[in-house]
Order: C-alpha cells, then sequence, then structure tokens
C-alpha cells in the first residue's frame, strides 16, 4: 500500500515570472496538495472523494472536469463524457483552506469491465496584474498549471485496488496481463507494451536488462496501459540480442519481469 506521503502528492507552481528595468524577479503564489491520487470509483460506490488544499499564500481558482480516457495509436485519447461528474466544478480555495471534489458516477459501469477516466484540474490565472515598486505595473508571464489525476470506475464482479476496509471476492480481483516487444520506427528503437488483461498497469521502475546491466527508460513513472491498448516508448539507446524487460506493475512490492510478445 502506498504510505500517505506518496499518496498525497504536494504540487507547486511559480505563475509569475517579472521582468522589471533589465532584472528578472520570480514570485511564489500557490502551492496545492491533491489527494488521493488514485481515487477509484468501486461498483458498489455511487461517489468516490478527492480532496485539494491551498497550502500557498495567494487565493488557488481552479477548475475541475472529468475526461473518458482512452489509447489508441500509442497515444492518450481524451473525450467529454457525463458518466462521472465532478461537482464543483471551480473552486476557489483561499491559503490554507480545503475543498472536496465529490466525483459522482451517473451510469454504471458493465460488469466484470473496468472504465478510464482522467481528472483534469487547471489554474485559471488572476485577471489582476502584478505590479512593482512604486506602484507601477511589471512586465510578467503568467504560466498556468494543468495537473491530472487517472480515475478508475468497476463494474460488478471487479476490483483492482487493495482496501484492508472493505470485503473482497478474491475472485473479483483484476490483474493486468502484459507482453512487449521492440520495434524501430525511423531508425529509432522503441518498446511496446501491450495490456490483454481487465484492468490498467502502471509502470514504474522500467528497464532493459542484458549481460547483467540495467538500461532504465525512463526515471520514477513511465505511464500506463489500459486494458486492450498498447503503448510505446522510447528506448534507451539500440537494442541487441534479447533483454528482459523489468517493471514494477500498479505499484506492487517487486519488480517483475515482462513475457516477450510472440
Amino acid at each position: 500500500m502506498d504510505s500517505p506521503s506518496r499518496r498525497r502528492l504536494v504540487v507547486r507552481y511559480a505563475v509569475l515570472a517579472m521582468v522589471l528595468m533589465g532584472t528578472s524577479r520570480v514570485q511564489a503564489a500557490s502551492s496545492v496538495l491533491i489527494w488521493p491520487i488514485d481515487p477509484v470509483l468501486e461498483a458498489d460506490q455511487q461517489a468516490s472523494a478527492l480532496w485539494l488544499e491551498n497550502r500557498g499564500t495567494e487565493t488557488a481558482n481552479l477548475q475541475i472536469r472529468v475526461f473518458a480516457w482512452s489509447q489508441s495509436g500509442f497515444d492518450d485519447q481524451y473525450q467529454n463524457q457525463r458518466d462521472v461528474i465532478g461537482s464543483p466544478p471551480v473552486a476557489k480555495i483561499e491559503p490554507g483552506q480545503k475543498q472536496l471534489v465529490r466525483l459522482t458516477r451517473t451510469k454504471d459501469v458493465p460488469p466484470g469491465q473496468e472504465l478510464a477516466y482522467r481528472i483534469i484540474i487547471d489554474e485559471i490565472p488572476s485577471a489582476k496584474p502584478p505590479t512593482a515598486e512604486e506602484g507601477k505595473t511589471a512586465a510578467a508571464i503568467r504560466f498556468q498549471m494543468r495537473y491530472s489525476v487517472p480515475l478508475f470506475a468497476y463494474g460488478a464482479g471487479l476490483w483492482s485496488k487493495e482496501d484492508t476496509t472493505r470485503p473482497r471476492d478474491p475472485k473479483g480481483i483484476g490483474l493486468p496481463d502484459l507482453s512487449w516487444r521492440t520495434v524501430t520506427v525511423d531508425g529509432r528503437p522503441y518498446v511496446e507494451v501491450r495490456n490483454q488483461g481487465a484492468v490498467h498497469a502502471r509502470l514504474t521502475d522500467v528497464a532493459l536488462k542484458q549481460g547483467g546491466q540495467n538500461k532504465p527508460l525512463v526515471e520514477g513513472l513511465l505511464g500506463y496501459v489500459l486494458p486492450g491498448a498498447i503503448m510505446r516508448w522510447p528506448a534507451p539507446g539500440p537494442i541487441a540480442g534479447d533483454p528482459a524487460l523489468q517493471v514494477r506493475v500498479n505499484g506492487a512490492p517487486q519488480v517483475q519481469s515482462v513475457t516477450p510478445a510472440r
């Protein structure tokens, strides 16, 4: 299970970059804490909760939207939907305050299926211009922060996230079924991962192992592969021979080897 420190992710962002009389100045505004970072809607739940907390010194104005999430062409696709609604859609959070976002389902998920969504949280820039010394308006560049939180909803008879507070039927646990291969596109090597399982796979600590050496694809999170999807990522270099792909799936305590595609 994830520790509280991992489940709560502080998103810090500077919103003002000031240029005044040839001197650059950066002013930090708000820090938004978001938890949990892996919300789910179980088959018997009509709603789930997402908390936003402003740890900064300025008011945080945020827009919350929920999109259907699919994968095709080795890329993530987002579509408008009304099956899961986030409320409120806009939040104004003062420094030190929290806001509950209620994620409510309006439609049941078919039995035995997992549906994927993305909760997109956008900063709404303040209309107030930054000021410089002596009341003059400073030149500024405002950076808009966007944070994306995955949300998975389950139909009857399927679950994937461990929860010691809920009774579970062991027969209903959903697992990814992964395979992989290497491909070359425009002279560049890639690693393709396919998921034929019932639930998503969150891939971290991914590396190619060959001759006693590990070559990481990326540090930390590589990405997700949804059920029935194939995703592709650049390899760390030329691939020779028959390397093994090792990966940590959905935060498992152990790294596992992924079966090569036939």
